[in-house]
């Protein structure tokens, strides 16, 4: 069946799912795509896109061929390596398809673990940026603490302007309560120290835009210790500084693994406390799991766009699936488009 043949009259969320995107597609995409429909209860439909074969030869193993997804075949594959301008030169690759189909309508959102450059230059060139956005951002989940905080933007702009910085808390703010259901969250910005007066004069304006904003709960600079502390709900920062962070915090749970498997391997004591320990380390690394949480979601593109990690496993990718149906739900873009609208009238 194809997408344009297939009924929207059930009024669900339809997701086009990038079936050839990551290291481990499709077999982990499909699988992930089945988890979902497993559990959702129907609650939202799928559009698996890539290779026709391929995706169905996964069904087939999964024993899934009867599940109600749809297959839009898609000839072409992004390699990882590609760079933006030959992606955009794959006019029939799953990623290209894909926005295409969020585009026209027949989709609502779009996810997909394969070539992170691609994905954002495909979501900016083809479904373009959100009214009043001037740079989209990258928003990830850290767990801290307190619960988990919203970092953004972790990769989309290595270089930013203090007014980037100011449209990242607002997007950010929004997602924040509207998908983690925290009303009003605290915004940090990070900088090299809590002072108003700490920071390069990009951080220093943005402290300023930020601070005369009102209707935001700022609370100010945060330093990188104050993350994990769970001090705010959602930090602010460009994609230089915020990559590094999420690729630290993802580095602890392989540094413990190592760390205990290292201690144990020197003291029978050790070995002894860490057997003892087994049920709280396995919920540590359950924390740290990346997994529980998805993908991280495009902000500020005129479209719902899931970012996924390349190697996700089949719990990522169906942790990503809800996170994409969520957002459409909640109107997100809708309610960022509103904010900014209010923040222009009030300064008009």
């Amino acid at each position: 069946m194809s997408v344009e043949s297939a009924s929207r009259e059930s009024g669900k969320v339809r997701i086009a799912v990038d079936a050839m995107g990551g290291d481990l597609a499709p077999a982990s995409v499909v699988e992930g795509s089945v988890w979902a429909h497993r559990e959702n209860h129907g609650n939202f439909e799928m559009v698996l896109v890539g290779q026709e074969e391929s995706i169905q030869s996964e069904l087939t193993r999964l024993k899934a061929t009867q599940a109600p997804m749809v297959i839009h075949h898609a000839s072409q594959q992004i390699n990882m390596k590609d760079e933006a301008v030959v992606s955009l030169k794959k006019k029939d690759s799953s990623i290209a398809v894909g926005m295409r189909l969020q585009r026209e309508g027949k989709a609502d959102a779009f996810i997909s673990g394969g070539n992170t450059g691609a994905v954002m230059t495909h979501a900016l060139m083809t479904l373009g940026r959100l009214e009043g956005i001037q740079r989209p951002a990258i928003a990830s989940f850290l767990p801290t603490e307190k619960g988990i905080v919203v970092v953004l933007d972790v990769g989309a702009n290595a270089e930013c302007k203090a007014i980037n910085l100011y449209q990242f808390a607002v997007m950010g703010s929004v997602y924040t309560s509207k998908v983690l259901k925290k009303p009003n969250p605290r915004i940090g910005l990070m900088s090299i120290g809590e002072e108003s007066t700490k920071g390069n004069e990009m951080t220093l304006m943005a402290h300023k835009l930020l601070s005369d904003d009102h209707s935001l709960n700022f609370i100010g600079n945060v330093e990188g210790r104050d993350i994990l502390k769970g001090t705010c709900d959602l930090v602010i920062c460009d994609g230089f500084v915020g990559n590094i962070v999420l690729k630290l915090v993802e580095s602890i749970d392989g540094f413990l693994t190592w760390l205990v498997k290292k201690r144990v391997k020197e003291s029978l004591l050790f070995r002894l406390g860490a057997f003892l320990v087994k049920v709280s380390i396995r919920d540590l690394r359950k924390v740290l799991d990346y997994t529980e949480y998805g993908g991280a979601p495009l902000l500020g593109v005129n479209g719902v766009c899931i970012i996924c990690h390349g190697d996700s496993p089949p719990k990522a990718i169906k942790n990503a699936l809800r996170l994409a149906a969520q957002m459409v739900s909640e109107e997100v873009n809708q309610h960022i488009i509103s904010a900014l609208r209010e923040k222009q009238r009030l300064h008009a």
